[in-house]
């Protein structure tokens, strides 16, 4: 096949991760005239990757995301997320994420960006938003439905510290985010966890229900 349309800028999104949600990794492959994707890899640590390749063919028009696993050999060590983590640094910006996740329902999450206490307010365009968002359910892996709100921006133009996205998460448990953003020509990445939540509006009140690992994680992340 090699025929495809674009998709946030780009005709295919290869995101790779470790099982244990770590050594995330959001990359984008050049295709041949045969149809064969290829990039430089290297991997960072030992242990069972999965990869999921986002893209869509031009002969449907509709977005589709293929995943398969890649054993890495050496010590394992795994790190999984015990706890939920809505607030994150990455080269000296603190990213934070409010908002109530509910199961079978889209949600809204709003992503903070500051810098040494100050608003960034420099956000560049990145992949035709503000910010690109990957939502992974924790055990399985499942690929949510993620949104961002707003219109595509102009070439030039600047946002922020507050970006915002529409998640739908499949079943109750807790899911790992992603966040890419641009700033002055570089991309950053900030790792999230959140738990699903009743809708409680204090976002006090945790369902710990446990996730559904049998379900497949298809959808596809606009």
């Amino acid at each position: 096949m090699t025929d495809f349309e674009l998709e946030h800028e780009q005709e295919m999104h290869l995101i790779v991760v470790r099982a244990d949600g770590q050594h995330f990794r959001h990359v984008h492959p050049k295709r041949d005239e045969a149809g064969t994707w290829s990039i430089p890899w290297e991997w960072a640590a030992a242990g069972t990757y999965r990869i999921f390749a986002d893209f869509v063919p031009a002969q449907t028009g509709e977005g589709m995301t293929l995943s398969t696993a890649v054993q890495v050999a050496g010590d394992y060590d795994p790190a999984p997320a015990d706890h939920p983590v809505t607030e994150a640094a990455v080269d000296g910006f603190d990213v934070a994420v409010e908002g109530d996740l509910v199961a079978g329902r889209a949600s809204d999450l709003t992503m903070t960006i500051t810098r040494e206490g100050e608003p960034v307010t420099e956000l560049e365009p990145y992949l035709g938003a503000f910010g690109h968002l990957v939502a992974l359910r924790d055990g399985d892996l499942a690929y949510l439905h993620v949104h961002p709100h707003g219109d595509a921006p102009e070439a030039g133009e600047t946002s922020g510290p507050e970006i915002v996205f529409e998640a739908t998460a499949p079943t109750a448990g807790r899911y790992l985010l992603y966040l890419d953003f641009q700033v002055d020509g570089q991309v950053y990445t900030a790792a999230l966890v959140i738990d699903t939540t009743t809708g409680d509006t204090t976002g006090n009140n945790t369902d710990s229900g446990d996730s559904d690992t049998g379900e497949e994680g298809a959808d596809h992340d606009h």
